[in-house]
């Protein structure tokens, strides 16, 4: 019995430490902190980033080889030019949202704050249906100097536009209530199921597998998809937010984000400048097949809007408070969270990079070596986390746009002196390229503005 108790004492230590473990696992995610809050929030978003992604992967994998390689070139080209100018319509105020609804909510001001909401949302509106209608009369105007696969599908993306614009407003108006998951799921979710089954009936029903029956599909996923949203946001709404009278500051409210849209529209620039200008020297099939390779690698990019989405506003609400221990000390925390998850998860997709890429139909697994070369920038951009949402949160949106500026004219450059002669790695070198420079500018910038150490890798104090 003496020599069994030592045993028996260890096992129960060791229990107790496993106990210990897991209970701060769990207090982790389940605490009523700053810091527990944003972890679920990050976590919330990468699961329904990462559900998205299974999603998205899997009915782009469906599209492909329903529609082949050159239509579903045709389809991802114009899907570019949807993500693009869609992504520019909520000019910033989707991302001020985040710094305004916490602000005005911690103030008590509710008439400011329904002011915001309501018009941060129907101005967008307003001006993705002008832009899209200025769009598909310049696009009759001059389809005789057009390929003409391309312009129907153009118009149709035009129709998509007021109702990406309300979507991203919606999101900025979710993630400042916490709300990730209405913030996340209908975009990243719902709109790409609806996609692939309005596909599956037009495929299953003998009609064509042309870019021009999967972009009606996309027009019929972001109205259905959308208009739901909008009804269950306002539902959540009313339980936050005192019916009363609205007051509006419109001019402000657009001074203050038109930095942060200049930079959201240089970030958009340069994150899809490679695609578009790759269409001018190949054809949609290699399009297709860089597009196949970039998507992959998208996961990798997840990890970094996850802990972006769930970060934001504790920046500004920090910075405006004056707790910059906290401030500094959240975002290293939130720069680790980026970082060492992302290296997984590119090590992994790069293990099983090329089966992945055999599943999009023959031909596709020619564009592995290009998932390489995009790992590098993108992991570039993880090593300094969401420091480009820290700048825009403590009034440095300047200096912020500036950089992303710069990056965009890097990759531009980039793209139409390498593609020419390297083609599709040329595309991938110009972006990763341009992703170092913002990365390397970002860190430089804010050490300087803020005093911030802002790289996942510090020397020892």
């Amino acid at each position: 019995m003496s020599l069994a108790n030592p045993d028996r004492a260890e096992q129960r230590n060791l229990r107790a430490i496993v106990r210990g473990l897991i209970a701060r696992a769990i207090g982790l995610f389940t605490g009523s902190s700053d810091h527990s809050v944003a972890r679920r929030g990050a976590a919330t978003a990468f699961a329904i980033r990462i559900a998205g992604a299974a999603v998205a992967f899997v009915s782009q994998i469906v599209l492909a080889r329903w529609m082949g390689g050159h239509e579903f070139g045709i389809y991802v080209y114009v899907w570019t030019w949807l993500l693009l100018i869609g992504s520019l319509m909520p000019l910033g105020l989707c991302t001020a949202a985040q710094r305004f609804i916490p602000e005005y909510a911690t103030q008590g001001d509710d008439a400011r704050l329904r002011g915001y909401i309501f018009a941060s949302r129907w101005l967008v509106v307003g001006i993705a249906t002008f832009v899209g209608g200025t769009t598909i009369a310049i696009l009759f105007m001059f389809r005789q100097y057009m390929d003409n696969y391309y312009v129907v599908p153009l118009v149709l993306m035009c129709a998509c536009l007021p109702m990406h614009a309300l979507s991203a407003a919606q999101d900025g108006i979710s993630r400042s209530y916490n709300w990730i998951d209405m913030a996340l799921a209908p975009g990243y979710i719902a709109r790409p199921l609806v996609i692939l089954a309005f596909m599956a009936g037009f495929h299953f029903a003998g009609l064509p597998n042309t870019a021009l029956y999967a972009m009606a599909s996309t027009v019929i996923a972001y109205w259905l998809v959308t208009v739901t949203q909008m009804l269950m946001l306002d539902r959540r709404l009313k339980e936050k937010v005192p019916a009363g009278p609205k007051k509006y500051e419109t001019k402000f409210w657009l001074a203050t984000a038109f930095p942060i849209f200049m930079v959201e529209s240089f970030y958009f620039l340069l994150t899809y400048t490679d695609i578009l200008v790759l269409e001018v020297y190949v054809k949609p099939d290699q399009v297709a097949v860089y597009y196949a390779a970039t998507k992959i690698l998208a996961l990798v990019a997840f990890v970094y809007f996850a802990v972006s989405a769930a970060t934001a506003h504790r920046f500004a609400e920090y910075h405006v408070s004056g707790q910059r221990e906290r401030l500094e000390r959240f975002l290293s925390d939130s720069i680790k969270w980026t970082f060492w998850p992302s290296l997984a998860g590119t090590i992994g997709l790069l293990v099983i990079g090329k089966f992945l890429l055999s599943l999009f139909g023959e031909g596709f697994a020619s564009g592995y070596g290009l998932m390489f070369v995009l790992a590098i920038g993108l992991l570039a951009r993880a090593g300094v986390g969401p420091v480009e949402r820290l700048l825009n949160m403590v009034g440095e949106q300047r200096a912020c746009a500036a950089i992303y500026a710069l990056a965009f004219i890097v990759n531009l450059a980039l793209c139409f002196l390498l593609i020419p002669h390297f083609k599709l790695y040329g595309a991938a070198i110009a972006i990763s390229a341009a992703m170092i420079f913002e990365s390397a500018m970002l860190y430089f910038v804010t050490k300087r503005k803020l005093g911030l150490h802002v790289f996942v890798w510090r020397k020892p104090s």
